[in-house]
This record gives C-alpha cells, structure tokens and sequence, in this order.
C-alpha cells in the first residue's frame, strides 16, 4: 500500500479500497479531485484476492484438466497423471500478488493517498482511522461483502469460498450448500478435478436467477459430468466428526463427504463502522441509497455490494466511477441492475444480460415478447472446441431485444457484445446487418439475430 496520508483533509474520502472504492478513488482523481482510500486489508478487495481472480484461476487449472481427459479426441495423446492442488495454489496465488502490485502501483501514480487501518464513519465528513480523524467533502462507503454463513460454525470440515481456495490437497468428496453463481463454479471446478460433487439447493432449479432455457442445458450437462444435485430441498443441519461431514436435508434425508463447501451468497460487511449511528439507512445490513447512490445523509454516497443488487466486480466498478462522476457534477447515465452483464465460469459458462424470458414477460406483458434459442450445434467453432449448448434472444414485439443469454463452453467471452445489444436498444434487425466472423462463437449472436429479424441462415 500507499503510505498514510500527510493530509486529513479530501475533497473525496473513500472507506473501503475494493473494486468500488478504488474505482471511485481513481475516476475522482481524474476529474482533479484530491482523494483519500481507507482500507483495513489489502487494496483489491474480495475479488482481487478471495472471489473473481482466485477462482478463475481454479477453474482454468480446471479447464487444462479436462482438455487432457479428451485430447486424443483430437489427436493429442496426452495423460492427466495427478493433480498438484498446491501448485495450482501457488499459481493463483501468482497471479493475484502481480495484479495486486499493480493496483499498489496504479494509485500510487493517480495520487490516491492510500489511509491503511480501520476506518469508522464517525461524523457527516468524517471517517476517523486508528485515532486520526481524516475529513472528506464527500463520503464514499464501499466497504463490500463476505460469505454467508446461515449460523453454521465454519470451522474443519465445513467451509466458505476463501478456505477453499487455500487447500493444499483435494478432498476426494464434496458438498456444496447452494446452487447460485458461487457453488456451481466450485462444483464445476472439484469435478473437473475429480472431485466428487453433490449440490445443495432448496430452489427448485440451479441456478435459478437465468432463464429456464439456460437452466435445462446446465441441468443436463451437469449430469454428463457426474455432478449430483438435490434441489428443492434445503438443508437443516451439518455435523462432522475425525472421518466425514454430513448435511441433513428437510426431507429427512443426508448427504455425506469429505467437506462441506458454504456457498449461499454473500451478505454486506456493514456493521461496526459507524453507519447507522450517522443516521445511514440499513436494510438487513445493506445501505440504502436513491437511484444516484446518494444515502440522504450530508455528502454521503454507498456503492458495491454493500447496496442492494448483484454483486458483482464490475458493477462495482461502475457505481464507483458513478459517484466520482456524481459529485463532479457531471450527471452519468444510470446504469439499472438488469442490464448489468453476468457471466458464471462453471463449466458449460452462462452468459446474459437483460431480462429473461420470465421476466420480460413479466414487464412487457407474455403475449409482447418473442424469442428465439439458436443452438450451437449449428456453429463450427463450438463444434471444433466440442462444445454444446444455445443463444437466446429476447425481444419485445416490433421493438428491442431486452434479454440475451446463452451457455457454452468459453462462451463468456460473448457477453460483450450482448450487452452492447440490450443497452443501446439494439433491434433484432440492427443486429441482423452487422457481420459477425467466422469461424467464431461470436457468430451465433449474429445467427440468432437473423432468425429473429425473420431471415435465418444457419438456424
């Protein structure tokens, strides 16, 4: 980090220096506002270090493993002899210092002055950090997120995400409480590493935020693997002993394995810096803000996952350089949750931005929306990469696509241009006259878009 700062006086003073904060921090900074960045641990937050760096990490280790399981599929004869689970350890943990250093270096070279201790909102423009009280003209919070528990003694047997990233060697068994974004890339990425996998769900499906289409190729495709799943059934308790842990279900059934992964969302991290006492709103611990991320108290603003919506780095990301943006007086263009992109890096990735299906009828009424589901079997370099799965693509009738989704092995990479889609407001037809390459992935959104413009190709 930064040294601490020679100045207490900003005229933008962040409390917390993770992907919100530090993207508040530097965006402000640009706009010539002098800045101070309070962080108790290390610049980089949840994802540099325990969330989306880490577990990408995993899952490519992951990858390569079963790419050496099919390689003689394409005439590659290679042998997966054994895992080294410390070695892929040691290689996110690579990763994560180079990234770190480079974050130390970036707002070293912006002029953020980095505040290193506990930071407590103690006054409207104040926030005071080991004694030192430091004052800002505007109030960032940023203070983000750790996993959920459900009361359950996270201890042995029984653990979150960051304990799952520091194991040495791999269970021969797994349990994963929870179906969402976070357990199915960990159940994803142990049974790439043959782990034995068992998923616990109590909502009627994986999951089940995306669209029912999504949902039934992942389903599908989880079996091939061998990943067990229970869903529709939550969990009642967890015991361990010397040999195993076993999770007793509602229906008055157990799972039992070598650990338990606790993988059910992640909650703020607001209590003990002061919020409520300053006269901030919270919400089951979440800060309340209006739609600019103003918390309604003095120059106070909230962003990241300590306000309520997807959790996600890049929103996070976003509302920081909002709020930067805000308090120059610059009136950004608010960006809703829903046509936030999201990726899930199991294995096949899901990709979509924009309404679902469900949802789009929801808002627009069912009999004003029409969809189409292109599959990638008609795309050549899914069939090179020996992958399967679809697009789909959700408009309103005579009007925009609100939604595009799909799944497929690396087909994250595509939510790019799908958020491009859905935030200008594409039409089917726009979409429709614009070249996509080929051989490329990228050309199934194009194929898809024709066969909703009324005019397929390949489809």
């Amino acid at each position: 980090m930064a040294d601490t700062a020679a100045t207490h006086e900003f005229d933008v003073l962040v409390l917390g220096g993770g992907s919100a904060g530090y993207s508040a921090a530097i965006r402000a900074t640009e706009l010539g506002m002098t800045v101070g960045l309070v962080e108790r641990a290390k610049l980089g937050g949840t994802c540099l270090h325990t969330g989306c760096i880490p577990t990408k990490a995993y899952l490519h280790s992951a990858e390569l493993a079963d790419d050496a399981r099919t390689s003689a599929k394409y005439g590659v004869n290679v042998t997966l002899e054994s895992i080294d689970l410390a070695k892929v350890r040691d290689h996110k943990n690579s990763i994560v210092a180079g990234k770190f250093k480079g974050l130390t270096g970036l707002l070293k070279m912006k002029k953020v002055n980095v505040i290193e201790g506990d930071g407590v909102l103690s006054g409207p423009n104040t926030i005071t950090v080991g004694g030192q009280a430091y004052t800002g003209k505007n109030i960032v919070l940023a203070t983000g997120s750790t996993s959920k528990t459900m009361g359950l003694d996270i201890s042995g047997r029984v653990i979150t995400s960051t304990e799952a990233l520091e194991m040495s060697e791999l269970p021969k068994s797994a349990i994963v409480l929870g179906g969402g974004v976070i357990g199915v890339e960990f159940a994803s990425m142990w049974n790439s590493l043959g782990v034995e996998v068992t998923i616990v769900e109590g909502l009627p499906s994986l999951v089940p935020n995306e669209d029912p289409a999504i949902i039934k190729v992942l389903e599908r495709e989880f079996k091939k693997k061998g990943i067990k799943f229970k869903t529709g059934v939550f969990f009642e308790k967890v015991d361990q002993d010397a040999d195993q842990a076993t999770v007793s279900l509602a229906d008055g059934t157990s799972v039992s394995a070598d650990i338990v992964l606790v993988a059910v969302g992640r909650g703020p991290v607001t209590e003990g810096f002061g919020f409520a006492e300053q006269g901030v709103t919270l919400d089951r611990g979440f800060v309340i803000t209006n739609e600019r991320l103003h918390t309604g108290v003095g120059n106070i603003y909230a962003i990241g996952d300590i306000v309520p919506g997807v959790q996600l780095a890049h929103r996070g990301y976003q509302q920081g350089i909002f709020v930067a943006e805000e308090i120059a007086g610059m009136n950004p263009v608010i960006v809703e949750d829903v046509n936030i992109p999201k990726v899930t890096f199991c294995e096949p990735e899901i990709m979509s931005v924009g309404y679902s299906q469900p949802k789009a009828e929801e808002k627009f009424g069912k009999d004003n929306i029409e969809t189409v589901e292109y599959n990638l079997a008609g795309n050549g370099k899914s069939s090179i990469l020996g992958t399967s799965g679809i697009v789909k693509l959700i408009r309103v009738k005579n009007g925009p696509i609100v939604g595009v989704t799909g799944i497929g092995g690396r087909f994250g990479e595509q939510v790019g241009e799908a958020q491009l889609i859905v935030n200008w407001e594409a039409f089917p037809e726009d979409v429709a006259t614009l070249i996509h390459a080929h051989p490329t992935q990228n050309e199934s959104l194009g194929e898809a878009a024709l066969a909703l413009a009324g005019k397929p190709l390949h489809g």
